[in-house]
Order: structure tokens, then sequence, then C-alpha cells
């Protein structure tokens, strides 16, 4: 089912358009019409080892794509809903492979086919969390080997290294049909993330916004500090600061631990794992800080508990979750399993990614799936060999951009050109375009939290008049047509406040 008006009335369009259109066009429309019924699709960028599977697993709630560099990491891979685990290797020739998980549940490390054969993994689970949701996993970035850089490079978008072009052109085509982008990256911004995020962006057409598709993830902030510290006090910080570099490509940057998220959200702790921690709880402090100065030190150090359970807690904790969760054990020993890993859930950061992701990516998934099939369609009107209906697909998106309701799409157009600097508006005009074209609040687009219907209404129609005068005086001609379209969305907003 498709996710809300937008998307049902450009799926309504392309049934339209289908019985008026010839065989070339009509197959296309129909595949835009499907895709419309689809899950959003959000693609997991960013580069080599820094933390993308970890962080689809986490999404994903389920331990399944591999974080070692293997064959199955040095291609697209593509995380859905289905009835039954199953996995497949589909090449470039349409051939499809199935492959069963391995012994723990996660993707084989070997694919059975040649990489250079292979143009995306489909892989379906019966997670919940993949009902509206679907995952796209990208090779890494800058990797030490040249070919899968540049396989991911053009996965997002762009390359200028030589590429095997039948390969990438199967794994770009998957990547770039999502319709956002959580990029992850750790510590420092290079110049190539912010190459590929740009690219990214001139990809996504309609939607190529930084505050309506693309969110950046500062993962493996837990690193940031030596042992067991605390990183957060400098985490935060630092993800404020990259926010400000990101500001016209990211809508956010979210500090996260990814190891802890992966952990709690795939039920990855055991109770024989609790039990091993409160017996560590129980060392004198001295020792316990010895311990968690190093992983080598917390391997090696004499303890109650053996070296294969002491390794196991490093693989799922590391040294900051350990120490995170020795410290809750120490003050309250009746802490149960579940509660434990709730608290360590709670402390990697990943409620704040997650309800982001909510408030970013699924709650405008209705404008975000619109924008995407009416790029789609536009981009159909002009390439189609058929004059007719070039003109009547032209005819069909113009008609259907009339409606009020659509006024939302040309919004979000505005603010993704203001975003990206192509019109560059004062401070306060650009906040409050965004807000206007990301939100349907209109307490929160007017900030005023506590007026009623009569105030809300008279604040969008002042807000209306002074974009309305910024059009007409004071305006280069590229800020005057985004003034009148806010102009509109102002009025629009009023006539819904009075309704």
């Amino acid at each position: 089912m498709v996710s809300g008006p937008l998307t049902a009335s450009v799926a309504t369009l392309c049934d339209e358009m289908v019985a008026r259109v010839g065989l070339e066009a009509g197959g296309q429309l129909i595949q835009i019409r499907d895709r419309l019924g689809e899950p959003l699709r959000v693609a997991i960028a960013g580069r080599l080892k820094a933390g993308k599977s970890t962080l689809v697993n986490a999404l994903i709630g389920r331990r399944v794509a591999p974080t070692a560099v293997g064959e199955c990491t040095r291609v697209v891979t593509r995380f859905r809903y289905g009835p039954a685990d199953r996995v497949d290797v589909v090449c470039r020739d349409g051939e499809r492979r199935s492959l069963p998980l391995d012994d723990d549940g996660m993707i084989p490390q070997r694919l059975g086919v040649p990489a250079s054969r292979v143009a995306y993994v489909d892989v379906t689970l019966t997670s919940e969390k993949l009902r509206d949701l679907t995952v796209v996993d990208t090779p890494g970035l800058a990797s030490t080997d040249t070919l899968v850089s540049a396989r991911a490079e053009e996965a997002v978008g762009t390359s200028t290294a030589p590429f095997d072009a039948d390969i990438d052109a199967d794994s770009a085509g998957e990547v770039a049909a999502a319709e956002a982008v959580v990029y992850v990256f750790t510590q420092a911004v290079r110049a190539d993330d912010l190459r590929a995020l740009e690219a990214f962006r001139d990809a996504s057409a309609r939607l190529a916004s930084t505050p309506i598709n693309a969110l950046g993830v500062f993962g493996k902030v837990d690193t940031l500090v030596g042992g067991a510290g605390d990183p957060w006090p400098v985490a935060g910080p630092l993800a404020d600061q990259q926010a400000a570099l990101l500001a016209r490509t990211v809508s956010g940057v979210v500090p996260v631990v990814g190891l802890l998220a992966e952990t709690g959200e795939a039920g990855r702790l055991t109770g024989a794992d609790r039990d091993a921690l409160q017996q560590l709880a129980g060392l004198p402090g001295a020792q316990l800080k010895i311990m968690l100065a190093s992983a080598d030190l917390f391997r090696s150090r004499p303890a109650p508990v053996g070296a294969e359970q002491r390794e196991r807690l490093l693989q799922l904790l590391d040294l900051y979750g350990i120490g995170f969760a020795l410290a809750q054990l120490g003050a309250d020993p009746g802490v149960s399993t579940g509660e434990l890993v709730r608290r360590l859930v709670a402390a990697s950061g990943f409620p704040r990614l997650r309800h982001t992701l909510e408030e970013t990516f699924r709650w405008r998934s209705d404008a975000i799936k619109a924008g995407w099939a009416l790029s789609r369609l536009e981009r159909l009107a002009g390439h189609t060999r058929d004059e007719r209906d070039r003109e009547r697909l032209r005819d069909g998106v113009e008609r259907l951009l009339r409606d009020p309701a659509y006024h939302r799409l040309r919004l979000l157009d505005a603010a993704q050109r203001v975003a990206a600097g192509a019109v560059p508006l004062p401070v306060e005009w650009e906040q409050e375009l965004t807000r206007l074209a990301t939100s349907e609040d209109p307490r929160w687009i007017l900030r005023l939290p506590d007026a009623g219907p009569g105030e809300l209404a008279a604040a969008a129609v002042a807000a209306a008049n002074r974009w309305r005068v910024y059009a007409v005086a004071g305006a280069g001609p590229a800020q005057s047509r985004v003034a009148q379209v806010a102009q509109r969305g102002f009025h629009i907003l009023a006539q819904q406040v009075r309704a």
C-alpha cells in the first residue's frame, strides 16, 4: 500500500496514464507505481570500516550483516521484509542464486559467485522492523581495494576513478533508487565524505535537500577516549561541530556507539553474559580500573571469569560497554538481563538515532516517496521516444502539481535549493522556510506552541505577507521565486488552520 495522500495521488496518475501511453512508457509507469507501494528505502553509506554494517544490524534488530571485510561487504546488500529468511545473490545478467544464512544466522562471507558478476545481494528477513523500512548497505568508500572503492563511489552517484561500468551500473542503480541516505563517519569528515554526500544530493533530484533526506551518524564514539572512559562529554560537542560543517548536506549528526546498539537491539546479551558481568562487578575497584584500562589487560588480568567469556564480552560490548554494565550492576546488583540491555541501548545513543530517523525520514516518507516518483515521471516525460507520450506525461505531472496538497513538494524543492546554498537567504528566512517545508504542525512552523486556531491563522497570513513583500522588494530573481512559493505555502497553511 502507498504511504500517504501524496503518494496515493501519484499512484492514481500512474494508473490513469498507463492506458493512455505506449508500451515502453507504460511499463515504466507500472514500475514507478509498484515502487510507491514499497517501504521507504534508506541507503547506509560511508567509508570502509566506519561501522555501517553494525548500524544496519541495529536498525534491523538482528545480527545478519557481517562486520568483517569479506566478499559480501564488497557489494550492495538490500535488507527488506519477507515471510521467510532468504539470501539471493543477484547477478548482472539477472540470474539469482539462493544461499542459506550461516550457522550464526549471518550472510555467508563467500557468495559463490565472482564479485565481478554480482549486482547486489537481496536479503529478506522476518524482522518486524523491516515492514516499513528497507535498508541498503553499501561498500565502503576509500577502500584499499580500488575496485571496491570505485564501486561504492559510483553507487552514491559519482566517481572519477576507473571502474567496471557494467558491474557498477547494476550496483549504482540499486543505491540510486534509495529515497534517503544515512552517512556514517568516524571522528574527522574528509573531502571524499563530502563529495559522496554531495553526489547523493545531486542524484536524488527533487528531494536533494539538507533537511529532507540525508542524515549523518557519528559512529564508534566510544573510540574517542581510552579504555572504558565516558566518550559522551567529547562526542556531543564534536558531533555538533560536524553537523555545522555538514549543515548544507545533512539534516543533523547523531553520535552513536554502534556496537552497543547492535548488541542490545539484536538481543545478543544473554543471562550468562549478565552473570559474568555480575561476577566482575564484585571485584575491588582498583582491580577493575586496571582491567578496564585496555583490552589486553581485560583479557590477561586474574579474574573470576574465564578467558573465553571475557573475550565474548569484549566482542559484545568492548571496554566502554563493559565498564558501563559493571557500573550499573555495582550500583544495582538486582538489575535483570532485560533491564541491563535497555540501559546499554540507552547508553549507545541509538534511541536518539531511531527517533531522528522517525522524524526525518519515516514521518516525511509520503513526501519523500512522492517527490521521488515525480522526479522519475518528469525524467520519463523528457526521455520517452514517443512525442505524444511526452506531452501526456508532462500534462499529467503539471495537473497534479496544481493540487494545493502538492504544493508541499514545491516547498521541499525550494528548501533544498536554499539549504544547498544555490539560493541564498537570510538565516531566519531560511529556517522559517525549512520549518514550513518539513512539518505539518502549524504551532511548530510558526513558533507559537500555545496558540489557538485564530492566532495561528493570523500568524500564517502575516508570514505570507512578509514573504510577498520580500519577493517584490529586496530579493533577486531566484530569491523571488522561492519567496513566492513560501508565500503560497503560508496562505495554504492559514486555510488549513481555519478549516
